[in-house]
């Protein structure tokens, strides 16, 4: 699968996470917040590299700071794993490691 395609896959995601997953009174950190944030990730996370892209690190950051409570982290973690499971991704172990 194209790069070109797996981005539309995630911003199609990303219109469903907000419809479905959108804030919530018990959750600050929204599908979309999620997205965006790590949608500079997705390339390095199926291609790898020689180090992680900054705007990726940034982003990683930044939801680690909005999700400052057991909600907010259940929501980021929701997200991932539905943006992952609807994205028709197979990941590896290679992936799992660049993850990490």
């Amino acid at each position: 699968m194209g790069y070109s395609t797996m981005t539309i896959r995630f911003v199609c995601l990303a219109i469903v996470c907000l419809v479905t997953f959108g804030p919530k009174a018990e959750a600050a950190v929204s599908c979309g917040q999620v997205v965006n944030n790590l949608t500079p990730c997705v390339s390095y996370i199926i291609y790898g590299g020689n180090a992680v892209p900054v705007q990726c690190c940034n982003g990683v950051r930044s939801l680690n700071n909005m999700a400052q409570t057991t909600p907010d982290r259940r929501a980021v973690c929701n997200c991932i794993k539905n943006a992952v499971t609807s994205s028709g991704f197979t990941y590896t172990r290679f992936n799992l490691d660049i993850v990490a």
